[in-house]
């Protein structure tokens, strides 16, 4: 039975162990790789990244391995902005491209400015970041009252945040790879900036949006999944 490979990256603040339980969920011949990156989970210990061209170029380095085999890539928000310079660095690497592309809950690359604006460009205070999570309504309450938590959380959140703030939109060749965007109805990406992603492929584009706001992978996980697995299936036979 053909495999595949599924690199997943988190979204602001997250371990890319919000992944580990798909692993669980998704068919034996999908392996869910999370990615995690520097400053959580198990690289706590290295420093946190605000440059997410840098950051992109050192995940390409540690991945090109995966990328000699079928691979795929996701990325939900600031893991969807990843995700795809990612495999624009696993191309610059004479890497394979994936089989598929899965940008979720954010605008396109090319839409970032009117998407996040100013908004993220200068570091957040700790009421600032708190105010953000209770925002997109992703963190329980208790969480959010569990200081030694948010002592943990708030330095990766406001590092985050910044990568975003930071990113500066490059004009390259398209990708040549199939790109699926998933969108929450209820979430700040327009449809509009959701469809702007087709322009960074020339292979096949989807969208579909799911109900829910931003955590909408969570939200209506089993329907994502069912989604994501549909798409890759025949993907895997060919790859």
């Amino acid at each position: 039975m053909s495999s595949l490979t599924l690199l997943c990256l988190p979204y602001s603040g997250a371990s890319a162990m919000v992944y580990s339980r798909w692993r669980r969920k998704l068919p034996a011949w999908l392996n869910v790789r999370p990615v995690e990156l520097p400053g959580r989970g198990a690289r706590l210990a290295e420093p946190l990244h605000t440059d997410l061209a840098a950051l992109a170029r050192q995940l390409a380095a540690e991945q090109r391995l995966t990328a000699n085999q079928p691979y795929a890539v996701l990325g939900h928000s600031l893991g969807a902005l990843l995700a795809f310079e990612l495999v624009h660095e696993l191309q610059a690497l004479g890497c394979r491209p994936p089989v598929a592309l899965f940008a979720c809950g954010t605008a396109a690359p090319s839409r970032r400015e009117e998407y996040d604006g100013a908004r993220l460009r200068e570091a957040k205070s700790d009421a600032e970041l708190m105010d953000e999570l209770r925002t997109l309504q992703g963190t329980p309450e208790e969480v959010l009252a569990n200081e030694e938590l948010m002592s943990l959380m708030l330095p990766i959140l406001r590092a985050d945040f910044l990568l975003c703030g930071h990113y500066a939109y490059r004009q390259r060749p398209a990708l040549c790879c199939p790109l699926h965007v998933f969108g929450g109805e209820d979430d700040r990406a327009s449809e509009e900036q959701l469809l702007a992603w087709r322009a960074e492929t020339q292979g096949d584009f989807s969208l579909e949006v799911f109900p829910g706001g931003h955590f909408f992978i969570h939200e209506h996980e089993d329907r994502v999944l069912g989604v994501l697995s549909a798409a890759l299936e025949p993907l895997r036979l060919t790859a």
